[in-house]
């Protein structure tokens, strides 16, 4: 059985789309916390844990929110949902920090809340306790997008009958540099079941993974 795209964010530079509709973009932001604070307020989330999660998380909590509000994912069983996402950096931006508290003897003070998160999948944690996703998931690291690989074991996946739904994509903060590019993915079978939404599904693939994503540069 085929797979399709249902639904997919996109931030980049800033800027996120939603299905293929600017949802949110200001030039006078410079740094990514002052922009990921914006978005959060200006789609009125209400997520208190929001505020102490490290930056991955952030990013990958908003993005999928803003993916997944419009998708009755409840309608599968929780375990047969999955998450697999992938970056270059693993979770750098926050063993930066992590550092930052320990290399010094005189001033030897690490924060417990900073060190919880110098893993990258704590951000695929998040995602599915907001969401109640109980599933098969992943973080791989690459050194660029690659959406073979992505393509290759969410299908896997699938084929083996492991998830009905997955999310699916890439993921990445390094400084004020910020990245998110998630797919929600399901059955053929399913898709024909849904109402038409304001994005018409695609074919789940490598191709169409990298069209998406890559849609800003065209």
């Amino acid at each position: 059985m085929r797979q399709f795209i249902t639904a997919y964010t996109l931030i980049d530079g800033f800027k996120c789309m939603v299905n293929g509709r600017l949802l949110f973009y200001q030039e006078n932001i410079l740094t990514f916390a002052d922009f990921i604070k914006a978005l959060y307020k200006q789609e009125q989330v209400n997520y208190p844990k929001f505020y102490k999660m490290d930056a991955l998380g952030k990013l990958g909590f908003i993005a999928s929110e803003l993916l997944l509000r419009n998708k009755d994912i409840k309608s599968y069983p929780p375990e047969l949902t999955g998450v697999v996402l992938s970056n270059s950096s693993s979770s750098l931006d926050t063993d930066i920090a992590h550092n930052e508290t320990i290399r010094n003897r005189e001033h030897y003070f690490p924060s417990p809340s900073v060190f919880v998160y110098t893993l990258p999948n704590i951000v695929i944690g998040e995602i599915c306790i907001r969401n109640g996703i109980k599933g098969e998931n992943a973080f791989l690291v690459s050194e660029s997008f690659n959406s073979e690989l992505i393509a290759g074991y969410v299908t896997d996946l699938f084929s083996r009958e492991l998830v009905k739904g997955c999310l699916c994509g890439w993921i990445e903060v390094l400084g004020n540099r910020c990245e998110a590019f998630l797919a929600w993915v399901e059955n053929q079978a399913d898709v024909a079941e849904t109402k038409p939404g304001p994005f018409n599904p695609v074919p789940f693939d490598a191709e169409h993974l990298k069209l998406l994503k890559n849609q800003n540069d065209r």
